[in-house]
Protein backbone atom coordinates (compact mmCIF):
# COMPACT_ATOMS: atom_id res chain seq x y z
CA UNK A 1 0.00 0.00 0.00
CA UNK A 2 3.09 2.42 0.54
CA UNK A 3 4.40 1.51 -2.45
CA UNK A 4 0.86 3.02 -4.14
CA UNK A 5 0.65 5.89 -2.27
CA UNK A 6 3.78 7.31 -3.42
CA UNK A 7 3.94 5.87 -6.74
CA UNK A 8 7.44 4.07 -6.46
CA UNK A 9 7.90 0.22 -7.30
CA UNK A 10 7.93 -2.47 -5.40
CA UNK A 11 8.36 -6.09 -5.72
CA UNK A 12 4.94 -8.27 -5.09
CA UNK A 13 6.93 -11.21 -4.92
CA UNK A 14 9.31 -11.68 -1.45
CA UNK A 15 13.05 -11.55 -1.93
CA UNK A 16 14.10 -13.74 0.75
CA UNK A 17 11.48 -12.70 3.85
CA UNK A 18 11.18 -8.97 2.39
CA UNK A 19 8.32 -7.07 0.29
CA UNK A 20 10.95 -4.16 -0.57
CA UNK A 21 9.60 -0.85 -1.68
CA UNK A 22 11.81 1.29 -3.89
CA UNK A 23 11.37 4.71 -2.13
CA UNK A 24 14.06 5.89 -4.88
CA UNK A 25 17.92 4.54 -5.84
CA UNK A 26 19.23 5.12 -2.10
CA UNK A 27 16.38 3.97 -0.34
CA UNK A 28 14.74 0.84 -0.49
CA UNK A 29 12.27 -0.02 2.69
CA UNK A 30 11.89 -3.72 3.00
CA UNK A 31 9.02 -4.99 5.17
CA UNK A 32 8.12 -8.31 6.82
CA UNK A 33 5.89 -10.35 7.86
CA UNK A 34 5.75 -11.23 11.24
CA UNK A 35 4.00 -12.06 14.38
CA UNK A 36 6.29 -10.34 16.97
CA UNK A 37 5.81 -7.61 19.48
CA UNK A 38 7.73 -4.19 17.37
CA UNK A 39 8.10 -0.79 18.33
CA UNK A 40 6.02 1.87 16.24
CA UNK A 41 8.01 3.82 14.25
CA UNK A 42 7.30 7.86 12.35
CA UNK A 43 8.87 7.97 8.70
CA UNK A 44 8.89 11.40 7.21
CA UNK A 45 9.38 11.75 3.27
CA UNK A 46 10.31 15.08 1.64
CA UNK A 47 9.16 14.90 -1.64
CA UNK A 48 8.64 18.06 -4.59
CA UNK A 49 5.32 20.12 -4.32
CA UNK A 50 4.62 17.57 -7.62
CA UNK A 51 4.89 14.88 -5.81
CA UNK A 52 3.50 15.75 -2.65
CA UNK A 53 -0.08 16.51 -4.89
CA UNK A 54 0.33 13.35 -6.44
CA UNK A 55 0.33 11.41 -3.16
CA UNK A 56 -2.08 13.58 -1.43
CA UNK A 57 -4.63 12.33 -4.26
CA UNK A 58 -4.02 9.08 -3.71
CA UNK A 59 -4.09 9.26 -0.25
CA UNK A 60 -7.59 10.68 -0.55
CA UNK A 61 -8.91 8.40 -3.27
CA UNK A 62 -7.78 5.64 -1.00
CA UNK A 63 -9.85 7.02 1.68
CA UNK A 64 -6.72 7.44 4.35
CA UNK A 65 -7.32 9.81 7.05
CA UNK A 66 -4.80 12.51 7.68
CA UNK A 67 -3.80 15.50 9.40
CA UNK A 68 -2.19 18.71 9.66
CA UNK A 69 -0.20 17.90 12.67
CA UNK A 70 2.12 15.14 14.23
CA UNK A 71 -0.24 14.14 17.35
CA UNK A 72 -3.33 16.48 16.44
CA UNK A 73 -6.97 15.44 15.21
CA UNK A 74 -7.87 13.61 12.09
CA UNK A 75 -8.57 17.90 10.21
CA UNK A 76 -7.75 15.94 6.63
CA UNK A 77 -5.97 19.32 6.33
CA UNK A 78 -2.72 20.39 4.72
CA UNK A 79 0.17 21.69 7.51
CA UNK A 80 2.07 25.14 5.70
CA UNK A 81 3.76 26.16 8.60
CA UNK A 82 7.07 25.99 7.32
CA UNK A 83 6.44 27.87 3.78
CA UNK A 84 5.84 24.43 2.61
CA UNK A 85 3.00 21.90 2.72
CA UNK A 86 2.62 18.54 5.03
CA UNK A 87 0.51 15.92 6.40
CA UNK A 88 0.24 13.12 8.38
CA UNK A 89 -1.09 9.64 8.86
CA UNK A 90 -1.24 6.25 10.43
CA UNK A 91 -1.85 2.78 9.04
CA UNK A 92 -3.24 0.07 10.48
CA UNK A 93 -0.18 -0.79 11.42
CA UNK A 94 0.17 1.99 13.92
CA UNK A 95 3.54 3.42 12.13
CA UNK A 96 3.03 7.18 11.55
CA UNK A 97 3.84 8.45 8.39
CA UNK A 98 4.94 12.28 7.40
CA UNK A 99 5.28 13.70 3.68
CA UNK A 100 6.43 17.36 3.55
CA UNK A 101 7.77 19.41 0.80
CA UNK A 102 9.72 22.17 3.33
CA UNK A 103 12.13 20.23 5.72
CA UNK A 104 11.84 22.11 9.10
CA UNK A 105 14.99 20.35 10.40
CA UNK A 106 17.12 21.03 6.76
CA UNK A 107 17.18 22.42 3.42
CA UNK A 108 18.47 20.82 0.50
CA UNK A 109 21.75 22.24 -0.91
Amino acid sequence: MLADLLGVPWSPVALGPFAPVFVNEGLTLDFIETQEDFPVYHFCFRVTQDEFDQILGRIKHAGIPYRSSVRGPVDMQVNTDYGGNMIYWNLPDGHQWEMLTVSYARQLA
